[in-house]
């Protein structure tokens, strides 16, 4: 019996909350809070038509250390679930060390000014868990979150060491907009936007944004499709926990429609991050942009097709070469059916709930800051295939 405290009213976020009502058993009670409490109210409605579970709203803006330490210290949670924006993981941060309460968010920290997606700001928080006692679990959505796992899993039963690792990202399905992402655009547009980086027998290499890609024939009927090649979080932390690792990539699909409105924005200076005079005023380009594309909440009844997330991994068991791809592929209709978003959301809200699970079920429980890959799989795994997001094991000759 554990109270959670959800911070972030986006689509993460409020499948998160669904997921969590569904186990009231473990979720005694859920807080939602953010700056725009509304939201919280309209999915608290939701989970209560959908579940029969009362949600209690807050709200909060997630920036004020002091505000969230009040709000802890008022509603008394055993753990905080950061699903709110990247830039906001350290004040949440702050506030869990100054409250003594455990932490878990599904992105890494990145300042507002620059994109830069690096581990280093919530790795140096490392030693003041542990003073309090307290624990962090960093990445908890699926990459990173369930791909770390993957991989985790992979290095415990299938393999003596895994020498090359592909993460693969594959969303075949479509929403009819011109242009949309299914995330927050911000973050979204900061991630494609950035230069590509790899690692390779013990160095990063950097590519020009969107310059590499390959076709991937996906299973289960998605068929091939053409990946780019991008720098992805995991990556960091997996480096230095998998055995033996020579070479680790990570691969997004994205459509020729897609990309080209976004070569056109870039162009014309809408995805910049940079502040701008405009009438007197400072606006930063893609904040306006994110005010003028869809919301992301708003695809999930216009979306249709799959999702396809997974590791495709080769190493040696045994002395023997071995190649496996471990996926799972998600339904977006089937995750709106459920809880009322689309399958992007889905992905990352239900891997959230479980590791809150790990760490209030002290399954996964120490103290420090901790990535994914660092815990036993099993549980993890287990929990994958009982709560929506069914994983398979393809053996490639």
């Amino acid at each position: 019996m554990s109270k959670i405290l959800i911070i972030g009213a986006g689509g993460v976020g409020s499948v998160t909350t669904h997921k969590c009502a569904q186990i009231p058993e473990i979720f005694s009670e859920i807080v939602l809070a953010s700056r725009t409490k509304s939201k919280c109210d309209a999915i608290a409605q939701d989970v209560l038509k959908r579940s029969g579970i009362s949600v209690t709203t807050a709200s909060l803006d997630a920036d004020d250390v002091q505000e969230t330490i009040a709000l802890i210290k008022k509603i008394e949670p055993d753990i905080v679930v950061n699903l709110a924006l990247p830039y906001q993981d350290l004040p949440i941060m702050d506030a869990c060390l100054a409250t003594e309460v455990d932490y878990l968010d599904t992105a890494n920290y990145e300042p507002k000014d620059v994109a830069k997606f690096e581990y280093k700001w919530q790795w140096a928080y490392q030693e003041k868990f542990k003073e309090k006692g307290i624990m962090a679990l960093l990445g908890s959505g699926f990459d990173p979150g369930v791909t770390n796992v993957f991989c985790a899993w992979a290095q415990k039963h299938k393999f003596d060491e895994i020498h090359e690792l592909d993460i693969i990202d594959c969303n075949a399905g479509s929403h009819g907009q011109h242009f949309a992402t299914n995330f927050n655009p911000e973050i979204n547009i900061r991630e494609i936007t950035q230069r590509g980086r790899f690692w390779d027998h013990g160095d990063w290499i950097e590519t020009d944004p969107l310059s590499w890609s390959m076709n991937y024939n996906f299973p289960e009927g998605i068929g091939e499709k053409k990946c780019y090649l991008l720098y992805h979080e995991e990556l960091e932390s997996l480096v230095m926990n998998l055995k033996g690792l020579k070479r680790a990539r990570f691969w997004m699909t994205f459509s020729e429609q897609y990309l080209t409105h976004l070569r056109v924005l870039e162009n014309v200076g809408m995805t910049r991050i940079d502040p701008v005079e405009y009438q007197g005023n400072k606006i930063v380009p893609i904040n306006f942009l994110k005010a003028v594309l869809p919301e992301p909440a708003s695809l999930g009844p216009l979306t249709k097709g799959r999702t396809c997330i997974g590791c495709l991994m080769k190493g040696v068991k045994d002395g023997k070469s071995k190649t496996i791809f471990i996926y799972n592929i998600c339904s977006h209709e089937a995750a709106y059916e459920e809880v009322g978003s689309q399958a992007i959301s889905y992905t990352t809200g239900v891997p959230a709930m479980i590791g809150a699970m790990m760490m209030l079920q002290k399954k996964w429980h120490a103290s420090g800051v901790w990535n994914m890959e660092q815990f036993d799989p099993d549980p993890f795994m287990e929990a994958l295939n009982k709560h929506g997001l069914p994983w398979k094991v393809m053996d490639i000759e």
